[in-house]
């Protein structure tokens, strides 16, 4: 089994649907993650997500939006909100073709700043040209590729994240004590013992480094 992580994003500048866009405009509401979203059957989409902010302002969008159906919050800082509501087309055709493929979604679904979202699917490669294909026919959304690779169950999401030499910099750098503190190693011993230059070394290890704290402070 393999692992795709995209990005997915709304074309024209919209975002995926009406009522998204306006959560994600409003500056008191920081949407996280999606952990579960499907299309029922009733034609309405159940969303099960992750957010921070303002409550009563997330309600107030909530209960004024012509597309909510019902809706309910629970949590403090950091809070959870189920809500069922109506689909635009493009929305429910990629909904559609989520629950037609073979492809198997690694929730959560992280937003981005501009509610794009990136969306982990597992499957084969088989099943990841189909995903391109049929998204061809969604004009409301393009899809990026950021990572691909083989899928391990016992890896957390973290090392995924990172390529194979990312991940060997890292180690040493670890090992050696190059993140202690006190600091017990030099960039150019660590470079040294994986057989990269200083420079190399270093760009790898920023590259982990932004990875990892982008996570953090979704």
């Amino acid at each position: 089994m393999r692992y795709l992580t995209v990005l997915i994003e709304p074309n024209g500048g919209s975002a995926f649907h009406p009522l998204g866009g306006r959560l994600t405009d409003d500056p008191s509401i920081e949407r996280r993650a999606i952990h579960h979203i499907e299309l029922l059957d009733d034609d309405t989409v159940l969303s099960f997500a992750e957010a921070s902010g303002s409550q009563e302002r997330y309600k107030r969008i909530m209960e004024s939006s012509p597309h909510v159906d019902e809706y309910l919050v629970s949590g403090d800082d950091r809070w959870m909100a189920v809500s069922r509501f109506d689909p635009t087309d493009g929305s429910r055709r990629a909904l559609e073709l989520q629950r037609d493929s073979r492809l198997v979604i690694d929730t959560p679904i992280f937003f981005t700043s501009t509610d794009s979202l990136t969306v982990t699917c597992l499957g084969d490669d088989a099943t990841f040209e189909q995903l391109f294909e049929d998204v061809d026919d969604v004009e409301s959304i393009s899809i990026e590729i950021l990572e691909m690779g083989e899928y391990e169950p016992d890896e957390s999401s973290f090392s995924r994240m990172f390529t194979s030499r990312q991940e060997e910099v890292l180690e040493v750098a670890v090992e050696l004590g190059y993140y202690a503190v006190p600091r017990r190693a030099t960039l150019q011993e660590v470079a040294d013992i994986v057989g990269i230059a200083p420079t190399t070394a270093s760009e790898h290890l920023r590259k982990v480094e932004e990875r990892v704290f982008s996570e953090i402070v979704r």
